[in-house]
């Protein structure tokens, strides 16, 4: 209707149509047309106040300036802020301003497989994709993978992650998926966790943890092993997971890092990132550090 009178301005007013004109032969009533004139002109957007709050979120969960935030985890921070929202108003406003999450599915890098046949010892599974543990520094995760950089190299990923917390606990990058990899990650976790912390720690057959230089430095400290078995990445689902997230939230869909020491610190911000700032569903809507203390301090 508005459309229509616009349109009309640039014509002489005897040529221009009378409102009651159009309104009988669209078939509303001048009642009903003057009452939406009026709501229009009156309008207040009542989620005016939770919009700037979404927008709060949502940039507090960007990473190199993406979008990485849905609906759900956006929903858990208005509760925290006692706004409490359907699933399906919070998508509609997070449409409305634009801050979806666009972020696509594909594994860019490839899979590393360092499996090499029966190599050492095999130690049993003992989680059997049981993943239900709730207390910190319990259950530990670990693998290694590889991305793609620039200049046709490929860089080596090597961490361990906690079952419970989610948090990165160890995180070193080589240029070769060496057993110094493995030591400096096992290095860094030993580093980091208090004394006197014995946790299994579980990985895939790979020819590392097989090998006694691995073996002996869990058996020093009082860690168990655990392994997956043959093929099966499902066994190691949680770590399998943390890389998925790892590259599709820091790496897809921006250029490959042009060498190793610009994809380490692009890399090293994010750990810190994700362990620091980053809410999960999986933690209770707090980052994987905050669950620690909360959990360990219950």
């Amino acid at each position: 209707m508005d459309q229509i009178r616009v349109e009309q301005e640039s014509l002489p007013k005897k040529d221009r149509y009378k409102i009651g004109t159009i309104l009988k032969a669209i078939g509303l009533k001048k009642a009903t047309y003057h009452d939406e004139r009026k709501r229009i002109r009156n309008y207040v957007d009542k989620y005016k106040d939770v919009k700037a709050e979404i927008l709060k979120i949502t940039e507090n969960g960007k990473w190199r300036g993406r979008l990485t935030y849905g609906y759900r985890r956006v929903q858990d921070e208005l509760v925290k802020l006692d706004i409490h929202l359907a699933d399906a108003v919070v998508r509609r406003l997070m449409n409305e301003l634009g801050v979806q999450v666009s972020l696509y599915n594909r594994h860019r890098n490839g899979k590393y497989s360092s499996y090499k046949g029966t190599v050492g010892k095999i130690a049993p599974n003992v989680l059997h994709q049981q993943f239900n543990e709730t207390v910190p520094l319990k259950v530990l995760h670990t693998d290694v993978t590889q991305v793609r950089l620039a200049d046709s190299k490929w860089a080596y990923i090597s961490a361990i992650t906690d079952e419970a917390s989610k948090e990165v606990l160890a995180f070193q990058i080589s240029n070769s998926p060496n057993s110094k990899l493995i030591l400096d990650t096992l290095n860094e976790l030993i580093a980091v966790i208090p004394k006197g912390v014995q946790p299994t720690i579980h990985s895939d057959q790979g020819w590392h943890y097989q090998l006694n230089y691995y073996i002996d430095e869990l058996s020093n400290k009082g860690f168990s092993q655990s392994m997956s078995r043959k093929g099966n990445c499902l066994d190691n689902a949680p770590i399998e997971s943390f890389f998925h997230i790892f590259k599709t939230e820091c790496l897809n869909g921006f250029p490959p890092c042009k060498d190793i020491k610009e994809f380490k610190k692009i890399a090293m911000e994010y750990v810190d990132w994700f362990n620091n700032r980053r809410i999960s569903r999986k933690t209770k809507g707090m980052t994987p550090c905050e669950y620690r203390e909360h959990a360990l301090a219950a």
